[in-house]
């Protein structure tokens, strides 16, 4: 999946292991948790948090009792990028926890547990719970927490369990808990007031053997600060301590999952929102150069210096900006909860996200906002200083040279640079392809911009041809204006360019891949069922044994050493498939064989999630096949060092299909699973399409409306000729409305064609990635919507400010 941003981001195995599904464990409490000799109660000494941003990394509330965490390494992916950390096996844990207990002011330390848990209903479904993957834990975890027995006691044997009150279940009663292996029955020995599956430390050893966490408990009135240092010390090379927010290493999946979409949804926001303003403030500060030419020129002439000139523009613009910048920073601590609220209904949003209002987000802000101003006004400022002083004596403001130097050498630039990333667009992998598809388009907004004054004159006369033969003079002193100063209609035209260009790309985006995906999806399965989870994370073993027939990927994460010697994590699957479920032995794709620097016959040691290291003979390397895998393994062994993995969707051919589904899945066609697949993408992607429009439209919108009414109030000495000329109020609106609708013609047509390149590349890249013929699909309700919608805008901005000029003009003559 391309990601719209990455938009789409299930669960990835990507992640981190410990921040999935927090392993821990030896078999039995001893191993489990160690109290150091001393009477003192533990209790939750925290470390001062650290405030990093709206999406602030927060530790998970049932850790608010440990003061810090020992975590294993971090291994790297294929980019070198840190990623999943390296559980401890049962052997290295456990010295770890003799010595952790021995540090000074230390209570006692417990391996903290993570597992797939989930209750059903009496009706047979899964009850509802985002958080179902990591949901298990041992009853030693509950120590960490600032949870409390409500009722009962603590498990004591293997089918016994404590569970949220929230549930409604009563102490005595039996529950269904679905766990890796399947439904099974437990009698509900407790209730706490918080959430979570509490089972034996035994139980929950066996559930996820590897050791991923080492929980660290203060004694009272001890330093957290102290603590932190003296247990790495301990520690050493063999993991690492962090406390305070860095305990939020442990966050799980969904929580990681909501953070990264909201970050990628803000970040979208931030850049689209910095290049309008960018691009916005300096055609709008062009314009206004363009608008005192009269004026600079007399500044010229009583003796101002060029330099002097260029620091007015830049002075007006910072002074401008920091009132803006003010004015926003007001504006968006007041829309931050409304903003939040929407985050919220889109799922975008870690829980218990709280809103903090701090001075260095408004001072960045209004920096930024300063900095933008100030860099959109360099080139008004290079425009400046080129004034004449003999411009005072211009009757007015037009620039007789429709094309300067640096405007066709920047022109060009900007339309080498988008053709080159549109090119690159159609290559580069599925995870960047939107982001370039955007950065060619803003870099071909900016070429249509700078090059417009070009278009203007002969698009101008092409459009008011048809309209001479009427006999009317408004087409031809449209066309008489549009030749005197095209480079101003250029700098009008160039919000409509915006606004339209961003609302074929973004629109025809999210068209282009709701085409795609779903097709390429339906195509790939034709002949196939789905067995698919239904209300769960994940396909347990019942389900895998009740549909014998198809592939049931188990999918693990692996650390192997590559080429270079680096300790690295990837992607395994475990298979059931004959051709590769051999004991001892692994099947590569050749990119995966080149990666690792090995080939068939060869052994390779690989280190599982419980921290056992298994030497494995390469027995086949092959053409890469996502179908497949890049390193497969036999089932049986990925389950033995990983028993808490879940299994993906499982693909049974059609003449298989079960006669029944095992309750928590549901059995799908090729098409309906495609369909099914793409719909939380597709809702995801509309919602994220109409903020993003709406930030790049409104700008430009409120761009568009002050340019136009600009102009039009600069142009009141030649309202006022044309009116003494015999020109009625009728005449003078109607020629300003066909004036502001040509130039919103003109912008409208660039911003059509501008992302036209950029979508065709992004969609031959889909084309590549999902093996089916995509082309590029525009949405035109919206984007009729938007030209519409700016052709109002704007004439009407025009029309007001002219009206209001003339009855202005007519006020003496009244008198």
């Amino acid at each position: 999946m391309s990601g719209w941003a990455s938009c789409r981001r299930p669960p990835d195995p990507a992640e981190p292991r410990a921040a999935r599904t927090p392993p821990a464990h030896g078999p039995g409490e001893e191993e489990t948790v160690r109290t150091a000799p001393a009477d003192a109660a533990p209790t939750g000494v925290e470390a001062p948090a650290r405030p990093n941003g709206l999406l602030r990394t927060r530790p998970q509330p049932r850790l608010a009792a440990a003061t810090a965490l020992a975590v294993p390494e971090q291994a790297v992916d294929r980019d070198g990028t840190p990623r999943d950390r390296v559980p401890w096996s049962r052997t290295e844990a456990r010295p770890l926890l003799d010595e952790l207990v021995t540090v000074p002011g230390v209570a006692s330390v417990t391996v903290d547990r993570s597992f797939y848990a989930q209750a059903f209903s009496d009706d047979g479904e899964p009850v509802e719970d985002e958080g179902a993957l990591e949901a298990g834990h041992g009853w030693s975890s509950a120590r960490l927490a600032p949870y409390s027995l409500v009722t009962g006691r603590a498990p004591a044997a293997a089918h016994e369990i404590v569970v949220d009150r929230a549930l409604g279940v009563a102490t005595g009663t039996a529950l269904t808990v679905n766990i890796t292996a399947g439904r099974g029955e437990f009698r509900v020995v407790g209730t706490v007031n918080g959430p979570g599956y509490y089972f034996t430390d035994d139980f929950a050893a066996r559930q996820e053997p590897g050791v991923g966490a080492i929980a660290i408990i203060a004694d009272k009135g001890a330093s957290a600060d102290d603590i932190t240092a003296k247990a790495r010390s301990v520690v050493g090379d063999r993991g690492t301590v962090v406390s305070g927010d860095g305990r939020s290493a442990l966050q799980p999946a969904y929580v990681e999952h909501r953070r990264f979409l909201g970050t990628q949804l803000i970040g979208a926001m931030a850049a689209l929102a910095l290049f309008t303003t960018v691009f916005v403030v300096a055609s709008m500060l062009v314009l206004t150069t363009g608008l005192r030419r009269r004026e600079i020129g007399l500044l010229r002439t009583i003796g101002a210096a060029p330099h002097q000139i260029r620091r007015m523009i830049l002075g007006e613009a910072g002074l401008i900006g920091l009132l803006g910048s003010l004015t926003g920073c007001l504006a968006g601590v007041g829309a931050a909860p409304p903003l939040r609220d929407i985050l919220q209904r889109l799922g975008v949003t870690p829980p218990e996200l709280e809103l903090r209002t701090a001075m260095w987000p408004l001072l960045t802000a209004t920096a930024i906002g300063v900095g933008v101003s100030v860099l959109g006004a360099l080139a008004a400022g290079r425009t400046a200083v080129r004034v004449a002083p003999i411009e005072a004596l211009s009757d007015n403001g037009a620039n007789s040279r429709t094309m300067s130097r640096p405007r066709w050498i920047g022109g060009l630039t900007a339309l080498g640079l988008g053709a080159l990333l549109t090119v690159a667009t159609a290559a580069v992998r599925a995870d960047t392809r939107v982001n370039t598809a955007i950065l060619a388009t803003m870099a071909l907004i900016v070429a249509a911009a700078l090059l417009a004054p070009v278009c203007v004159g002969p698009v101008g006369r092409a459009l008011t041809a048809p309209f001479e033969r009427l006999g009317s003079a408004t087409p031809l002193l449209v066309r008489a204006e549009l030749r005197a100063d095209s480079r101003r209609a250029a700098s009008l035209a160039a919000p409509v360019i915006a606004a339209v260009g961003f609302a074929v790309l973004l629109s025809g985006m999210g068209e282009t891949m709701r085409v795609a995906y779903p097709a390429s999806e339906a195509l790939r399965l034709t002949g196939q069922v789905i067995v698919t989870p239904d209300g769960t994370p994940g396909n347990t073993d019942e389900v895998v044994a009740a549909n014998p027939v198809g592939r049931a990927a188990l999918p693990t994460r692996a650390f192997v050493r590559d080429k270079h010697g680096t300790l690295t994590v990837i992607d395994a699957l475990g298979s059931r498939d004959p051709r590769w479920n051999r004991p001892g032995r692994a099947v590569l794709g050749r990119k995966t064989a080149d990666f690792l620097g090995v080939k068939a016959g060869d052994e390779h040691t690989v280190r599982f999630a419980d921290g056992a290291t298994v030497k494995l003979r390469i027995g086949q390397v092959l053409p890469d096949d996502p179908a497949r895998g890049d390193f497969v393994l036999p089932r049986q062994l990925v389950r033995a060092h990983d028993p808490a993995a879940l299994t993906d969707d499982i693909f049974v051919p059609a003449a298989s299909r079960p006669d029944s589904v095992v309750p928590g899945t549901a059995v799908h066609d090729a098409v309906r699973h495609a369909l099914d697949d793409y719909a939380t993408d597709a809702g995801l992607t509309d919602t994220l399409t109409t903020m993003l429009l709406s930030i790049a439209v409104g700008y430009s919108g409120i761009a568009m409306a002050n340019s136009m009414a600009m102009t039009a109030h600069s142009r009141r000495r030649d309202l006022a000729v044309m009116k003494s000329a015999g020109g009625t109020v009728r005449q003078l609106l109607l020629l300003s409305a066909a004036e502001t609708s040509l130039t919103v013609t003109v912008g409208a047509a660039l911003g059509l064609l501008v992302p036209l390149a950029p979508l065709a590349g992004m969609a031959s890249g889909l084309s590549q990635a999902t093996s089916t013929e995509v082309g590029p699909h525009l949405n035109p309700l919206t984007i009729a919507a938007v030209i519409l919608g700016s052709l109002v805008l704007a004439t009407t901005s025009s029309v007001i400010v002219t009206w209001r000029t003339v009855r202005r003009e007519d006020r003496p003559a009244v008198r």
